[in-house]
C-alpha cells in the first residue's frame, strides 16, 4: 500500500518587523555617512553643506538601530553574551563588534570635522567608509547564510542591502538639505543646485538597484523549484502588492522617471520623491525580512 507523508509546517516568524526596522536604520546611517565623506575625503566642495549633518545623523541612527535589535531579542540584558561567546563563523558575531566600532569612528570623524581638522577628518573618513559598508553589508550576510529561506539565499543580498542603503541615505540628505536651507539659513534659501545633484545621483543608483533586483528575480526563477515559488510569492502572493506596486513602481520607478525629466526639477517635487523613496526602501526591508519568512521553509 502506498503511503504519503505530509508535513504541515506553519509559518514561523523568526525575525519580524523590528529586524526590518534595524536593517533600515543601519542602512540610513551607512548611506548618510558615505555621503558625508564626499567633501572631506574626496574633496567635492559642493557637498560641504551636508557633511556635518550627515555624520551627526550617521552616529545617531547607529545608536537608535540596536534599540530595535534589543526590543526584538526579548532578552536585552543578555546582549553582552555576543561579546563573550564569540562565533567566528556567525555574521551576528561580526555585527556585534561592527555596531560598537562604527559609531565610535563616526563620532571621532565628526569631532575632527567640527574642529575643521581636515587632515584627521580625511583619515577617519577613509577608515569610516569600509566600516559603514561593513556594518550594513553584514546585515545582508545575516540573511544570505539562512539557506532554508529561499528568498534570502542569494549571494547578492549584501550588495542589494548596501545599494538600497545608499539610496535611502541620499534621499534622507535631500530632505535634510531642504530643511537646512529653509529653517537654518538667514536667507531661508534652499540649495537647489545640491538638491538636483543628489537627484542625478539617485538616477544611476536606482537604475543599478533595479538591475540587481531583476538579476535576483531571474536567478530565482531559472533556478530550483524553491526559487520559482519565491518569484510567484513576491509577484502574486500576499506581498505582491507591496513588492510590485509600493516598492518597485512607486518607490523606485516613479522617482527615477521624475528625476530624469528636467521640467520637473522643483524643490517640492524632489522633496516628495525623497520621502517616497525612503518609504519604498523601508517597504523593501519589510518585504525581504517578513516576506521571506512567509515563504514555506525548504
Amino acid at each position: 500500500m502506498d503511503t504519503m507523508l505530509i508535513y504541515n509546517v506553519p509559518m514561523q516568524e523568526t525575525f519580524g518587523v523590528w529586524i526590518a526596522v534595524y536593517f533600515y536604520l543601519t542602512g540610513l546611517s551607512a548611506g548618510s555617512f558615505i555621503l558625508s565623506t564626499l567633501r572631506y575625503v574626496f574633496g567635492f566642495e559642493q557637498f560641504k553643506p551636508l557633511a556635518k549633518p550627515g555624520v551627526v545623523l550617521a552616529a545617531l541612527l547607529l545608536i537608535l538601530a540596536p534599540m530595535a535589535l534589543l526590543i526584538h531579542s526579548g532578552q536585552p540584558m543578555r546582549a553582552w553574551h555576543l561579546f563573550v561567546f564569540i562565533n567566528p563563523s556567525s555574521p551576528l558575531s561580526w555585527g556585534s563588534f561592527l555596531l560598537t566600532i562604527y559609531p565610535i569612528i563616526s563620532v571621532i570623524y565628526g569631532y575632527f570635522m567640527f574642529k575643521e581638522n581636515k587632515k584627521w577628518a580625511k583619515i577617519m573618513g577613509i577608515i569610516g567608509i569600509p566600516s559603514a559598508i561593513a556594518v550594513h553589508g553584514y546585515t545582508g550576510f545575516v540573511l544570505s547564510v539562512a539557506k532554508a529561506r529561499a528568498l534570502w539565499a542569494t549571494p547578492i543580498m549584501p550588495l542589494l542591502f548596501l545599494i538600497s542603503a545608499i539610496i535611502s541615505g541620499i534621499a534622507m540628505m535631500m530632505i535634510v538639505n531642504v530643511i537646512q536651507g529653509y529653517f537654518f539659513t538667514k536667507e531661508r534659501k534652499i540649495n537647489t543646485d545640491l538638491l538636483f545633484i543628489l537627484g542625478k545621483m539617485l538616477i544611476w543608483i536606482i537604475i543599478f538597484d533595479l538591475f540587481l533586483v531583476f538579476c535576483d528575480i531571474i536567478a530565482h526563477y531559472t533556478g530550483h523549484k524553491e526559487g520559482i515559488e519565491v518569484v510567484k510569492h513576491m509577484f502574486t502572493g500576499t506581498f505582491g502588492f507591496l513588492f510590485l506596486f509600493a516598492e518597485v513602481l512607486v518607490g523606485k520607478v516613479v522617482p527615477l522617471v521624475v528625476f530624469s525629466v528636467p521640467k520637473w526639477r522643483k524643490t517640492s517635487i524632489y522633496l516628495i520623491m525623497a520621502i517616497i523613496i525612503m518609504i519604498g526602501i523601508f517597504i523593501m526591508r519589510y518585504n525581504v525580512v517578513v516576506g521571506g519568512e512567509h515563504i514555506p521553509i525548504v
